[in-house]
């Protein structure tokens, strides 16, 4: 009887279960999107009711469309949204407010009041973060004093805080009757409040935002057995075996297991991760210290990020809120349709700016607009700005790591996007590869949970399954890729300086 893993890849726009092969082939897909809920400017929620609903039957219609069942699944490996914050009561299972989800700045306010002392890198040296809106712990504490009885009950120990890995795990696990209260280092690591040496949460941190510490999942490497699939559900009794936050999950799926190695996933967001191996390293050029993946008791792997708000998300709001394309493959079409972006660029900050910059006060622009602009310029600029964004990162991992990196793996949603990904590779200057599994987050997912039940033995087997499916060459000159660069960053300086009091 051949024998599978599944992930969970619990996204930013939505939920799928996809079964994986011993070669890592797709074997199975399901998907569901889950409502994007906007209360106010710059709030973004989700419903995490829904999300585990949705998780529920999308497992069931992967395992259906193979004609699968529990028996023939070794394990459950599980990715997600990171930063997304879910709060619940323990004994009813309910949350006590909706997901507040990565992109959100509601907690400017907070940020604000904890940077007073000691500035935005008052715990960097730590936890590899700056205080900022986009990681968790900012989310919890606005939960915790602003939902009403929030603060009590945690205080009683009735609440349970977790990114979507710990929420979908607690729930799988048997939720208000026995569910597993988790998380993994990766996930961790994007709180604020896990120290990076010890890998256990700083109490002094927690304190500091007023956050108890009986809220907070135990943490775990990101491959062991967690516990078994409860009660009456189809993998009942499938042992829960890897959690990888979704961009440590994409770079695990991309084999990139080795200190040096980078990928670049392209979804809502986009997200390069470089990996610096056993070696804790800080950035000077506005990058995140990570972690990259624990195995059981091995040490673990650091990494740096260049995280950008918003990529992916873009195209949606062209389709979404301007009502420019009907479906987001139209870009490339409208795009293709001129030779150049004819002087317009867009800079999304609709959250702010993100890696390198970390400027809460950006707002998005569209600048160099004359008659002479179309909507197929917008539509270009709007995928030109994806790879601008990905070169300022990468342009900050060269100068964190000594070392300039000779070429790009990439994977997400847009790198089906060939006009998007040729500029990609002519705005770096290297080549930009794709791998014939472009799903790696959820592969990677599996994989980790595939290591711990020993469906795969080793990182070399994994190594041995990726495979290159095509190669983007750069073509641009320098001269004109230093023009571009130049315009570009003139642009990003239009976004800075927009919020201040009048202006939120």
């Amino acid at each position: 009887m051949s024998q599978y893993v599944i992930a969970i890849d619990q996204g930013t726009t939505s939920s799928r279960a996809i079964v994986f092969d011993h070669d890592g082939n797709i074997v199975s897909t399901g998907q569901l999107e889950h409502e994007q809920i906007f209360p106010k400017a710059g709030w973004v929620e989700h419903d995490a009711a829904e999300i585990w609903n949705n998780t529920r039957e999308v497992i069931g219609t992967a395992l259906a469309q193979a004609n699968l069942t529990r028996h023939d699944i070794v394990g459950v490996g599980i990715t997600n949204q990171r930063e997304t914050a879910v709060v619940w009561d323990k004994t009813t299972g309910v949350p006590v407010y909706n997901a507040i989800v990565w992109q959100d700045t509601r907690t400017q306010p907070i940020v604000d009041e904890l940077a007073a002392d000691g500035g935005v890198e008052r715990f960097k040296a730590k936890v590899g973060l700056p205080l900022a809106t986009y990681f968790s712990g900012t989310k919890i504490k606005w939960i915790l004093d602003n939902v009403e009885g929030a603060r009590e009950k945690a205080e009683a120990g009735d609440l349970l805080f977790g990114n979507t890995d710990s929420w979908v795990t607690w729930n799988l696990t048997g939720g208000t009757d026995g569910g597993v209260h988790i998380t993994d280092v990766t996930n961790a690591s994007r709180t604020m409040f896990m120290d990076l040496e010890t890998l256990s949460w700083d109490e002094g941190i927690l304190a500091a935002f007023g956050v108890p510490k009986s809220m907070m999942p135990e943490i775990k490497s990101s491959s062991e057995v967690y516990g078994t699939v409860h009660g009456s559900q189809l993998l009942r009794e499938v042992p829960v075996a890897g959690i990888l936050g979704d961009q440590q999950a994409a770079t695990f799926g991309q084999a990139a297991f080795a200190t040096g190695e980078a990928k670049n996933t392209y979804g809502t967001g986009c997200f390069l991760i470089f990996n610096t191996g056993e070696e804790i390293v800080h950035s000077k050029n506005g990058l995140l210290t990570t972690v990259g993946y624990k195995l059981g008791d091995a040490k673990p792997h650091y990494a740096l990020e260049g995280s950008i708000a918003v990529t992916g998300s873009l195209i949606q709001w062209l389709r979404d809120n301007i009502g420019m394309i009907k479906t987001a493959p139209e870009v490339e079409e409208l795009a293709a349709a001129v030779e150049d972006n004819g002087g317009v660029y867009i800079v999304p900050a609709f959250s702010g700016l993100f890696a390198p910059y970390w400027r809460s006060d950006a707002r998005g622009a569209i600048v160099g607009l004359t008659r002479f602009v179309n909507k197929n310029h917008i539509a270009r600029a709007a995928l030109e700005a994806t790879a601008f964004q990905t070169r300022e990162v990468l342009d900050a991992v060269n100068a964190d790591s000594g070392v300039d990196l000779s070429e790009l793996k990439v994977d997400g949603g847009m790198v089906a996007n060939d006009a998007l990904m040729q500029f990609q590779a002519d705005i770096l200057g290297v080549p930009v590869i794709r791998p014939k599994v472009v799903e790696t987050t959820a592969l990677g997912a599996a994989y980790a949970a595939g290591l711990a039940v020993g469906f795969w033995k080793d990182l070399g087997e994994l190594s041995s399954n990726w495979s290159e499916d095509k190669r983007w060459e750069p073509q641009m000159d320098a001269a004109e890729r230093d023009r571009q660069m130049r315009l570009w960053k003139k642009a990003v300086t239009k976004s800075m300086d927009w919020v201040d009091a009048d202006v939120k």
